[in-house]
């Protein structure tokens, strides 16, 4: 796993990607909204060949435009074997790797609620 991976804006150009991705040495960033939810992933060879090859301009193409939104992602813990299975099954060479950030009780849910949803939980 590599730590402290780098990112890139859902609104932020192709072309910032893909001096991101040299400057980092690296193949693929996240993608992530203003919401700070990850939106994808985005690859080099996703701006080869649905930009450069497609005659787009990178500078106006954004991530979000190109970002994979496959939901596939590596939790802690998981072994090698079961990662690289994961990866062959849906055809994909990198994974996010999630992390735990928080938990959610039923409680902060109902609390979030509007008064009338909340009725309906007793």
């Amino acid at each position: 796993m590599i730590p402290n991976t780098e990112c890139i804006g859902a609104n932020e150009s192709v072309l910032l990607a893909a001096h991101r991705m040299a400057e980092l040495a690296v193949g693929a960033l996240p993608v992530f909204g203003q919401d700070e939810h990850r939106k994808g992933v985005l690859t080099d060879r996703d701006i080869v060949t649905k930009v450069l090859a497609a005659d787009k301009d990178p500078v106006a193409t954004t991530a979000d435009e190109l970002a994979q939104r496959e939901s596939r992602h590596h939790r802690r813990g998981r072994r090698g074997m079961e990662v690289l299975r994961t990866m062959s099954t849906h055809k994909v060479r990198r994974l996010p790797a999630l992390t735990l950030v928080g938990m959610v009780a039923q409680a902060d849910v109902a609390r979030a609620l509007p008064a009338p949803a909340r009725r309906g939980l007793a």
